[in-house]
């Protein structure tokens, strides 16, 4: 990965730190005892100390709700879950024995890849447009380098707080979450860091110092600025949350306990190019949206069982006729939750087919699950593998006719007395593009499907589907005090926010840092259109709960003692503890909110009885 204009001019420059305290500090690091735990909490029950940001927005804190538990990482098998765990409630992050011997053996090639005068970018060569003009010549470890390398290293990590732009982030779980991805992938071992700058990531995560990061300020080749902001509050500079207050990044170290960082070698590169805050975010998104998408599956449940649908699209004769997976799923999905309701008995006042906004959720739903599993594919990829330039490939050996050949051979650091060997190598692994197209495939499934939802309660307002009026069966009275339903108002105002929400960031290149940089992903604006995406589809299914929910009462006025799905009949049950059937004690709050409260406030695991999976496993 390449840096912005402003830190490739700087990069080449000498500054402080003296060979003898950088060994006295390695020492110290190494002898650490593993770190105390932070407080946490899950998106979905949100709350927590409110702080403000330096543009006087409100700071989302984490609670404790999980700080005594660890998340094993290895550089190979973190899960979304894991991430939700450290970034939402204050799970530790502990480190195998082999990841660390890993990452040592990593860092050990990359000195002696110096010692060898071999060229290795964003180290002993300057990175960006300078790649090819020399930093300094010999061991880096050597006493005429060592203390220059460890002034240059200092100096880039203070100016780190000066990177990017704002607004500042607003949610410790967003750093949290790009802390514990960009962990991970350094552990994967083809990102040579110093033992030091390892335990100082882990510090920062275990003890709950969470920088003060910048939102903006990435092209998506690189989240180079967020994390530039990270490693400022490892050497003290800048500014950091602590313990529920924001103070000075140097206090927030020596309160918990914890000295300084002393960069070293190419600490800057192994923190800086990375796209972990897009990541950590996607990580997010998808947590998010896995329990978005099985709501909208069970309010769509409870919509059919409203409008007295028929259920002929949905059971396996028609559906094996077009065995498109994630489509099969979902119906089978609805059959579950409907299992027991009316809607399999015979009714001659229902009628043959409903509107499409019914017959094709199966499909629509369907569509967007598949989106959700190959994100999620290309997110648990990215999470768990290197995105590093250059690779540092400890233990690598020249088994290819390409690395026997004489451009690549000069990569190669060979074996000294028994020391490290291996190839360290440019490379353009940093690209995102991938993922980044997956984040946007994903938005357009998931407006795709909202386009039904938005349509569903206005179609329950027509006779011709629901034949009946609820006057019909509603005395005066009980209708006049009826739980409200969807706000057409509010239907087309949050569609024509998805609509937006979901157009793509058009492609394009921009000849950057010399005309070096000229394509960008714009990967973390993609992830923040799909988080924003994801929250106003939970508002969008909040509508369609208002009027499935009026209905099934409905329903059951029609004629008393009519059965609904065991699944549905709970969730509706539950829903109408918030927003009771008739007006008393029925609370002052826009029913619209309560409705989203209810959906980001509950899993839809609580109401399923665990017959039906909260992640649908893929086909």
């Amino acid at each position: 990965m390449m840096m912005s204009a402003t830190r490739h001019r700087r990069a080449g420059g000498w500054h402080a730190a003296s060979l003898g305290a950088f060994v006295v500090i390695l020492v110290l690091v190494l002898a650490l005892p593993a770190a105390v735990p932070p407080s946490g909490t899950t998106r979905m029950a949100r709350s927590g100390t409110i702080l403000r940001t330096a543009d006087g927005l409100p700071y989302e804190t984490i609670q404790p709700a999980c700080k005594d538990r660890n998340v094993t990482l290895d550089g190979h098998h973190l899960t979304i879950d894991q991430v939700v765990e450290v970034a939402t409630c204050g799970a530790r992050a502990t480190i195998t024995e082999d990841a660390r011997k890993r990452v040592g053996d990593t860092y050990a090639l990359l000195l002696e890849g110096s010692c060898q005068d071999i060229p290795i970018y964003w180290f002993n060569r300057r990175p960006g447009a300078g790649r090819e003009q020399a930093i300094f010549s010999g061991c880096a470890t050597a006493p005429q380098n060592a203390e220059n390398i460890g002034k240059s290293q200092l100096q880039a990590f203070e100016e780190g707080a000066q990177q990017g732009i704002g607004p500042e982030v607003a949610e410790e779980r967003v750093v949290r979450a790009m802390m514990v991805v960009h962990l991970n992938t350094i552990l994967g071992g083809y990102n040579a860091a110093s033992p030091q700058l390892l335990q100082a990531l882990v510090d920062l995560i275990d003890h709950g110092i969470t920088p003060v990061v910048h939102s903006q300020g990435s092209p998506g080749e690189g989240d180079l600025g967020m994390m530039s902001n990270v490693g400022a509050a490892m050497v003290g500079a800048g500014e950091a949350y602590y313990q529920g207050r924001r103070l000075p990044a140097r206090d927030a170290l020596a309160q918990a306990g914890l000295r300084p960082l002393a960069p070293f070698a190419a600490d800057e590169s192994a923190l800086t190019s990375t796209n972990a805050f897009s990541a950590g975010q996607a990580a997010l998104l998808l947590h998010d949206a896995a329990r978005l998408l099985t709501w909208q599956d069970l309010v769509f449940a409870m919509s059919m069982e409203g409008l007295n649908s028929s259920v002929t699209p949905i059971v396996p004769v028609t559906q094996g006729a077009r065995p498109y997976p994630h489509q099969n799923m979902v119906a089978n999905r609805l059959l579950d939750m409907l299992r027991g309701s009316y809607l399999f008995e015979k009714d001659e006042r229902r009628i043959i087919q409903d509107p499409l906004s019914f017959r094709d959720t199966n499909q629509r739903n369907g569509a967007a699950w598949k989106a959700y599993e190959q994100l999620r594919q290309d997110v648990l990829l990215q999470i768990n593998s290197s995105d590093h330039n250059p690779a540092t490939a400890a233990g690598s050996t020249p088994d290819h006719w390409t690395l026997q050949s004489p451009w690549l051979s000069q990569y190669y650091v060979r074996p000294k007395d028994g020391g490290p060997h291996g190839f360290v190598l440019s490379n353009s692994n940093f690209e995102p593009i991938t993922w980044a197209n997956e984040v946007e495939a994903f938005n357009i499934a998931l407006t795709e499907m909202l386009a039904a939802t938005a349509q569903r309660p206005l179609r329950m307002e027509d006779k011709f589907f629901t034949v009946i009026q609820p006057s019909e069966v509603l005395s005066p009275e009980t209708l006049a005090n009826a739980a409200p339903k969807a706000s057409s108002y509010n239907l087309s105002d949050l569609m024509a926010k998805a609509q937006q929400l979901a157009n793509p960031i058009p492609a394009q290149g921009n000849a950057l840092v010399s005309e070096v940089e000229d394509l960008e992903a714009f990967t973390r604006q993609k992830v923040a259109r799909g988080r924003e995406l994801v929250d106003t589809a939970y508002r969008l299914v909040g509508q369609e709960l208002l009027t499935a929910s009026y209905w099934m009462d409905v329903r059951q006025a029609q004629q008393p003692g009519r059965r609904f799905g065991e699944v549905t009949t709970r969730s509706w049950r539950a829903f109408r503890e918030v927003i009771p059937w008739q007006a008393a004690g029925r609370p002052p709050t826009p029913p619209g909110d309560l409705a989203y409260r209810f959906l980001i406030g509950h899993s839809p695991s609580e109401y399923t009885g665990g017959r039906v999976e909260l992640v649908p496993a893929a086909p």
